[in-house]
Protein backbone atom coordinates (compact mmCIF):
# COMPACT_ATOMS: atom_id res chain seq x y z
CA UNK A 1 0.00 0.00 0.00
CA UNK A 2 1.50 3.12 -0.84
CA UNK A 3 1.55 5.78 2.01
CA UNK A 4 -0.31 8.69 2.46
CA UNK A 5 1.58 12.11 2.32
CA UNK A 6 -0.28 14.88 3.70
CA UNK A 7 0.77 18.20 2.86
CA UNK A 8 -0.40 21.38 5.12
CA UNK A 9 -1.10 24.15 3.04
CA UNK A 10 -0.99 27.94 5.33
CA UNK A 11 -2.24 30.27 2.64
CA UNK A 12 1.24 31.62 2.70
CA UNK A 13 1.26 32.53 6.11
CA UNK A 14 3.93 31.54 8.64
CA UNK A 15 3.18 29.93 12.31
CA UNK A 16 3.87 32.51 14.45
CA UNK A 17 6.07 31.84 17.52
CA UNK A 18 5.19 32.02 20.78
CA UNK A 19 5.82 35.68 22.56
CA UNK A 20 9.36 35.74 24.37
CA UNK A 21 7.94 37.79 27.11
CA UNK A 22 4.25 37.85 28.66
CA UNK A 23 2.53 40.43 30.48
CA UNK A 24 0.44 40.27 33.97
CA UNK A 25 -2.49 42.35 35.45
CA UNK A 26 -1.91 41.05 38.66
CA UNK A 27 1.97 40.96 40.05
CA UNK A 28 4.70 42.25 42.62
CA UNK A 29 4.62 45.87 43.00
CA UNK A 30 8.40 45.70 43.33
CA UNK A 31 8.52 44.63 39.52
CA UNK A 32 7.38 45.23 35.94
CA UNK A 33 4.45 43.37 35.14
CA UNK A 34 6.84 41.92 32.46
CA UNK A 35 8.00 37.97 33.25
CA UNK A 36 10.14 36.41 31.08
CA UNK A 37 10.42 32.30 31.32
CA UNK A 38 8.30 32.47 34.74
CA UNK A 39 10.30 35.26 36.19
CA UNK A 40 9.03 38.95 36.64
CA UNK A 41 11.58 41.37 35.87
CA UNK A 42 12.00 43.73 38.49
CA UNK A 43 11.66 47.53 38.52
CA UNK A 44 14.82 49.96 37.81
CA UNK A 45 16.79 50.91 40.74
CA UNK A 46 16.73 55.13 40.03
CA UNK A 47 19.97 57.14 39.73
CA UNK A 48 18.61 58.72 43.18
CA UNK A 49 19.81 55.66 45.05
CA UNK A 50 23.40 56.03 43.44
CA UNK A 51 24.34 56.97 47.23
CA UNK A 52 23.66 53.37 48.30
CA UNK A 53 25.66 51.48 46.06
CA UNK A 54 28.72 53.71 47.51
CA UNK A 55 27.40 53.04 51.02
CA UNK A 56 30.61 52.03 53.33
CA UNK A 57 29.21 48.80 54.71
CA UNK A 58 29.15 47.50 51.44
CA UNK A 59 32.65 46.03 51.65
CA UNK A 60 31.60 44.26 54.85
CA UNK A 61 27.86 42.86 53.42
CA UNK A 62 28.70 41.97 50.02
CA UNK A 63 33.08 41.74 50.06
CA UNK A 64 33.33 43.34 46.64
CA UNK A 65 37.45 42.66 47.32
CA UNK A 66 36.93 39.43 46.96
CA UNK A 67 34.87 39.38 43.83
CA UNK A 68 37.45 41.22 42.24
CA UNK A 69 40.19 37.98 42.73
CA UNK A 70 37.42 35.86 41.82
CA UNK A 71 37.22 37.61 38.31
CA UNK A 72 40.72 36.50 37.58
CA UNK A 73 41.03 40.32 35.78
CA UNK A 74 44.56 41.14 34.00
CA UNK A 75 46.64 44.44 32.67
CA UNK A 76 45.29 45.08 28.94
CA UNK A 77 42.41 43.68 29.29
CA UNK A 78 38.82 45.55 28.14
CA UNK A 79 36.34 44.65 30.81
CA UNK A 80 32.77 46.04 30.83
CA UNK A 81 30.56 46.83 33.53
CA UNK A 82 27.08 47.02 32.67
CA UNK A 83 24.71 48.92 34.51
CA UNK A 84 27.62 50.46 35.84
CA UNK A 85 25.30 52.82 38.02
CA UNK A 86 27.71 55.20 39.88
CA UNK A 87 30.90 52.75 39.08
CA UNK A 88 31.81 51.35 42.65
CA UNK A 89 33.31 48.24 40.45
CA UNK A 90 34.64 49.94 37.34
CA UNK A 91 36.73 52.14 39.11
CA UNK A 92 38.08 49.33 41.08
CA UNK A 93 38.43 47.28 37.86
CA UNK A 94 40.24 50.47 36.05
CA UNK A 95 43.03 49.66 38.62
CA UNK A 96 43.46 46.03 37.24
CA UNK A 97 43.49 46.16 33.96
CA UNK A 98 46.14 49.53 33.74
CA UNK A 99 47.22 52.08 31.48
CA UNK A 100 46.69 50.03 28.39
CA UNK A 101 43.61 48.40 29.54
CA UNK A 102 39.92 49.74 29.26
CA UNK A 103 36.62 49.65 31.58
CA UNK A 104 33.39 50.13 29.88
CA UNK A 105 31.03 51.84 31.99
CA UNK A 106 27.86 50.70 30.48
CA UNK A 107 23.79 52.37 32.33
CA UNK A 108 21.09 53.76 31.03
CA UNK A 109 20.76 56.48 33.37
CA UNK A 110 22.97 59.58 31.62
CA UNK A 111 22.82 60.74 35.58
CA UNK A 112 24.60 57.75 36.71
CA UNK A 113 27.05 57.96 33.69
CA UNK A 114 27.27 62.01 35.27
CA UNK A 115 28.46 60.57 38.53
CA UNK A 116 31.24 58.53 37.00
CA UNK A 117 32.67 61.32 34.80
CA UNK A 118 32.98 63.52 37.33
CA UNK A 119 34.72 60.86 39.89
CA UNK A 120 37.17 60.10 36.94
CA UNK A 121 37.56 63.30 36.46
CA UNK A 122 38.43 64.51 40.05
CA UNK A 123 40.28 61.70 40.67
CA UNK A 124 42.60 61.88 37.17
CA UNK A 125 41.59 58.16 36.08
CA UNK A 126 41.43 58.12 32.26
CA UNK A 127 40.74 54.58 31.20
CA UNK A 128 37.19 54.03 32.03
CA UNK A 129 34.95 54.94 29.13
CA UNK A 130 31.31 55.93 30.01
CA UNK A 131 28.73 54.25 27.40
CA UNK A 132 25.09 55.61 27.20
CA UNK A 133 22.92 52.37 26.49
CA UNK A 134 19.54 51.23 25.94
CA UNK A 135 17.23 48.85 27.34
CA UNK A 136 17.82 46.39 24.39
CA UNK A 137 21.29 47.55 23.22
CA UNK A 138 24.56 48.32 25.90
CA UNK A 139 26.36 49.73 22.84
CA UNK A 140 29.65 47.88 23.47
CA UNK A 141 31.86 47.04 20.39
CA UNK A 142 31.46 44.18 18.15
CA UNK A 143 33.96 41.15 19.54
CA UNK A 144 36.42 43.37 21.23
CA UNK A 145 35.55 42.65 25.58
CA UNK A 146 37.67 40.36 27.32
CA UNK A 147 35.23 40.18 30.18
CA UNK A 148 31.75 41.75 30.90
CA UNK A 149 30.31 42.12 34.61
CA UNK A 150 26.69 42.37 35.69
CA UNK A 151 26.28 43.48 39.19
CA UNK A 152 23.26 43.14 40.77
CA UNK A 153 21.25 44.13 37.53
CA UNK A 154 20.19 41.50 34.91
CA UNK A 155 17.14 41.13 36.80
CA UNK A 156 16.16 44.52 36.12
CA UNK A 157 16.74 44.06 32.64
CA UNK A 158 13.56 44.79 30.60
CA UNK A 159 14.73 42.65 27.69
CA UNK A 160 16.85 40.27 28.77
CA UNK A 161 17.27 38.27 25.51
CA UNK A 162 18.29 40.97 23.37
CA UNK A 163 20.74 42.97 25.92
CA UNK A 164 22.37 38.96 26.34
CA UNK A 165 22.53 38.68 22.67
CA UNK A 166 24.59 41.47 22.58
CA UNK A 167 26.55 41.20 24.69
CA UNK A 168 27.52 37.61 23.46
CA UNK A 169 28.45 39.22 20.32
CA UNK A 170 30.72 41.75 21.94
CA UNK A 171 32.45 39.31 23.80
CA UNK A 172 35.64 37.47 22.55
CA UNK A 173 35.97 33.90 21.59
CA UNK A 174 36.42 32.80 25.04
CA UNK A 175 35.72 35.97 26.99
CA UNK A 176 33.36 35.46 29.82
CA UNK A 177 29.70 36.70 31.00
CA UNK A 178 29.44 36.95 34.41
CA UNK A 179 26.83 37.34 36.71
CA UNK A 180 26.68 38.61 39.83
CA UNK A 181 23.34 38.34 41.97
CA UNK A 182 21.77 38.07 45.34
CA UNK A 183 21.00 34.44 46.47
CA UNK A 184 17.30 33.70 46.26
CA UNK A 185 17.49 30.90 48.18
CA UNK A 186 19.39 32.57 51.17
CA UNK A 187 16.86 33.96 53.62
CA UNK A 188 19.45 35.86 55.65
CA UNK A 189 19.91 37.96 52.68
CA UNK A 190 18.13 41.12 52.86
CA UNK A 191 16.82 41.88 49.69
CA UNK A 192 13.77 42.53 47.79
CA UNK A 193 12.76 38.98 46.42
CA UNK A 194 12.53 40.43 42.53
CA UNK A 195 15.76 41.74 43.12
CA UNK A 196 17.40 38.29 43.73
CA UNK A 197 18.08 35.40 41.28
CA UNK A 198 17.84 31.41 41.48
CA UNK A 199 21.19 30.33 39.69
CA UNK A 200 19.38 27.63 38.18
CA UNK A 201 16.93 30.02 36.68
CA UNK A 202 20.14 32.28 35.68
CA UNK A 203 21.85 28.84 33.98
CA UNK A 204 18.14 28.30 32.32
CA UNK A 205 18.18 32.13 30.33
CA UNK A 206 21.66 31.47 29.19
CA UNK A 207 20.47 28.49 28.10
CA UNK A 208 19.01 29.91 25.01
CA UNK A 209 22.12 30.83 23.78
CA UNK A 210 24.12 27.68 22.27
CA UNK A 211 27.20 30.11 22.09
CA UNK A 212 27.58 30.67 25.83
CA UNK A 213 28.83 27.76 28.10
CA UNK A 214 28.41 27.82 32.28
CA UNK A 215 31.98 27.59 33.37
CA UNK A 216 31.24 27.76 37.03
CA UNK A 217 29.41 29.02 39.62
CA UNK A 218 30.95 30.69 42.88
CA UNK A 219 28.60 30.97 46.04
CA UNK A 220 31.12 32.03 48.43
CA UNK A 221 30.34 35.59 48.72
CA UNK A 222 28.71 37.37 51.84
CA UNK A 223 24.95 37.48 49.71
CA UNK A 224 25.61 36.97 46.23
CA UNK A 225 26.39 34.54 43.62
CA UNK A 226 28.88 34.64 40.88
CA UNK A 227 27.60 32.70 37.77
CA UNK A 228 30.08 32.56 35.01
CA UNK A 229 29.47 31.55 31.49
CA UNK A 230 32.34 31.68 28.49
CA UNK A 231 32.20 32.50 24.75
CA UNK A 232 32.85 29.16 23.30
CA UNK A 233 35.62 29.45 20.65
CA UNK A 234 35.25 28.67 17.16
Amino acid sequence: MRSAVIVLICSGLALAEPPRYETRKDHDPDGTGKFYMGREIALVMGHEAAGWLERPEREKEENPRKLLKLLDIKPGQTVADVGAGSGYHAFRMASLVGDKGQVLAVDIQQEMLDLINAKAKKQSVSNIKTILGTEQDPKLPKAKVDLIILVDVYHEFSHPYEMTQQMMQSLKPGGRLVLVEFKADDVKVPIKPLHTMYEKQVVKEMEAFKELKHAKTIDTLPWQNVIIFEKRKP
